[in-house]
């Protein structure tokens, strides 16, 4: 089943409406901008290791977690600033995390790949391909066990079909009914080989064998992948078990911020049609100034005011202390 993406309705509510719109607009900026400074850090030697970039799949992150409460869950993976950033994390503390700063949300001790939010409902970003899927789960187990009606959402990349693990909890998530949503955000690479060449047989056929609603949907119009999310969502909510949601969708850069030269796995036409055509951010902003909702200087100056946010947010994390060396010891596990 593939979804469209939900009509326009005037009336009494259009006020709400444009203000819902508008803030998923704003919020997909705030990655595509925050990425970029990420970018920048990175190509001057200010961030430690590497970090794949979010930047060409706002419109997935943004449509799944507004169709969420802030008390529901979601987890993440290696390409995670959006989950996060659309979860509700402070930039400031996201940058402040990714130089290794005492002020990040895991005290500089995460990096990139593992930044969690609890208080947002994020348990956490895992660099392990398809490493979250029992976490979620699990989450999920425990909601319903203790009846708070919360929901779990898993992110996902297509190169996690390939793990054993997703199907066992997807077993196990339909068995009794859990409500959690696992997100294949299927960006076409694995790292560097398209997913036709290690992929065999339909995506959605992978939930709907166990018995699972499953639903694909175009990854770069917010408006449509909200529309199934909010469904996919509250059925979850009611008690009426899992749901699998293939988001199709691209990145704009490499693998990771290293990936310069991609032309042996993937062709510049190829990249710019995606930019020019299905850029998540332009889709929304047309539909929007063709409804009359927001006029281009609005957008502009949206544009601006987060540019500005994510240049302090820079700033801060740079001028943060790094933890002390007793750290080390600390909020460590055993």
């Amino acid at each position: 089943m593939t979804m469209a993406a939900p009509q326009f309705e005037a009336g009494a509510d259009t006020a709400v409406q444009r203000d819902k719109w508008i803030h998923m607009y704003r919020q997909m900026v705030s990655i595509r901008l925050f990425e970029e400074q990420v970018n920048e850090l990175y190509t001057r030697a200010l961030m430690p290791g590497l970090a794949h970039l979010y930047s060409g799949e706002e419109a997935v992150a943004v449509g799944i977690c507004e169709a969420l409460r802030i008390d529901d869950y979601i987890t993440s993976t290696h390409r995670g600033h959006g989950h996060c950033l659309a979860k509700g994390a402070s930039p400031d503390r996201m940058f402040a995390e990714l130089l290794g700063k005492e002020a990040g949300y895991c005290r500089g001790k995460g990096g990139s790949m593992h930044i969690a939010d609890p208080a947002t409902g994020n348990l956490g970003a895992n660099a392990i391909v398809g490493g979250s899927v029992g976490i979620a789960t699990g989450a999920a187990f425990a909601a319903k066990k203790l009846a708070t009606d919360r929901v779990a959402v898993c992110f996902f990349g297509e190169g996690a079909l390939g793990q054993g693990s997703l199907y066992e909890v997807m077993n196990l998530a339909q068995l009794w009914k859990l409500p959690v949503i696992y997100v294949c955000e299927n960006n076409l690479y694995n790292e560097y080989t398209h997913y036709t060449e290690t992929t065999a047989g339909d995506v959605l056929s992978r939930a709907t064998a166990f018995g699972i609603e499953a639903a694909s949907v175009d990854g770069q119009d917010v408006r449509a992948v909200y529309g199934i999310a909010s469904r996919f969502v509250e059925r979850a909510r009611r008690g009426e078990g899992p749901g699998f949601l293939q988001c199709n969708t691209y990145r704009y850069t490499g693998h990771h911020v290293g990936d310069i030269n991609r032309e042996y796995y993937r062709s510049k036409t190829e990249e710019q049609l995606w930019k020019t055509e299905r850029d998540p951010l332009k889709v929304l902003s047309e539909w929007l100034l063709a409804q009359g909702l927001a006029g281009a200087p609005a957008l502009k100056e949206i544009q601006d005011q987060i540019r500005a946010r994510m240049e302090a947010a820079v700033k801060f994390a740079i001028e943060s202390p790094y933890p002390s060396v007793d750290e080390v010891e600390k909020h460590v596990y055993a």
